[in-house]
């Protein structure tokens, strides 16, 4: 019997952190307002200062450790999982030892949370000193050809990202031997077959380390973080990559993934501008007749939450 359950699995875990309990809160108290079967699946990310993050760059913003301990506290209360994704494919065995995100896997050591892994040192000694730990693997692996893609989810991970370039490619997907571990991601803002997506995941990696190192030193010795721009689409969002045949559309979702046993899907958007986060969650998890009231209460508690501020335009003066 294909399973009802349609997981989404939302980007942040910093910088996010308050749309995403706000969105929790909201799938809480008006369920109506979602399609059939949404739930969701975790929070992935990283915390600021973390050598082991990959994938998208997260800054030098100040983050404590009462933070950390908060947000796994928080989204492990409302039963949704923390994911960290911790592929940064430049690590070396001395990067194991790294003491923050030695701390922030220890805050998450309760058997509830997981972690995204690419580099084989990480993954061995995660493996042996957090073996409470839930293990993903990441999509930066670039697996392109379904043997190699069957293979992975023989191995011991909960679930396996599927590379977007085989995005609606049913030809291939029909020959998956186990789609309920699949992952897909469906907002894919990468051109299909970008040939620069490798030195972007290294680029990451160099100006994660950057960034750290460059807390111990001075202003004046700080090394420059290299700004990453990439001539095949650095400003995609929602409304420009549905031209993509990587994009899958929510109708996709429930027509074609899930009756075919694949129900996980990760949104794309731990650096995203917040409101076209909001957007993408609107559209994917949404009645298209309640997005326009979730939407405005959306914006409204995050507002009084002092996540951003409007500014109301002041009275006209007549003459």
């Amino acid at each position: 019997m294909m399973e009802k359950k349609v997981r989404f699995h939302l980007p942040g875990l910093r910088y996010n952190y308050p749309l995403n309990m706000f969105w929790v809160s909201l799938l809480q108290t008006h369920p109506d307002f979602f399609r059939e079967g949404v739930e969701i699946g975790s929070f992935f990310g990283t915390f600021p200062y973390s050598l082991w993050n990959g994938g998208r760059l997260i800054g030098d913003d100040q983050c404590d450790a009462g933070f950390v301990k908060a947000v796994v506290k928080n989204a492990n209360n409302a039963g949704i999982p923390i994911r960290y994704t911790f592929t940064n494919p430049l690590l070396e065995e001395k990067d194991i030892h790294d003491p923050f995100c030695n701390f922030c896997m220890e805050v998450g050591d309760n058997g509830m949370n997981e972690v995204m892994i690419m580099s084989p040192v990480l993954e061995k000694y995660i493996r042996e000193k957090y073996p409470s730990y839930k293990h993903n693997s990441s999509t930066c692996k670039e697996i392109r050809d379904v043997d190699t893609l069957n293979k992975e989810l023989e191995g011991d991970y909960k679930y396996v990202v599927l590379d977007y370039n085989l995005n609606n490619r049913w030809d291939l997907l029909e020959k998956v031997k186990q789609k309920e571990r699949l992952e897909v991601l469906v907002n894919p803002i990468c051109i299909p077959n970008c040939p620069r997506r490798g030195e972007h995941y290294e680029h990451v990696g160099r100006n994660q380390r950057t960034i750290l190192e460059n807390r111990s030193l001075p202003p004046e010795k700080r090394k420059k973080v290299e700004p990453w721009h990439c001539e095949y689409g650095d400003h995609n969002c929602l409304h420009t990559i549905m031209k993509y045949p990587t994009f899958i559309s929510v109708e996709d979702i429930w027509e074609k993934y899930v009756p075919n046993g694949i129900n996980n899907f990760k949104i794309e958007g731990r650096t995203a501008y917040l409101f076209s986060l909001i957007d993408t969650y609107c559209y994917y998890m949404l009645k298209p007749e309640c997005i326009g009231e979730a939407r405005l209460m959306l914006i409204k508690n995050l507002e009084q939450a002092g996540i951003f501020t409007i500014h109301k335009p002041r009275p006209a003066k007549w003459p």
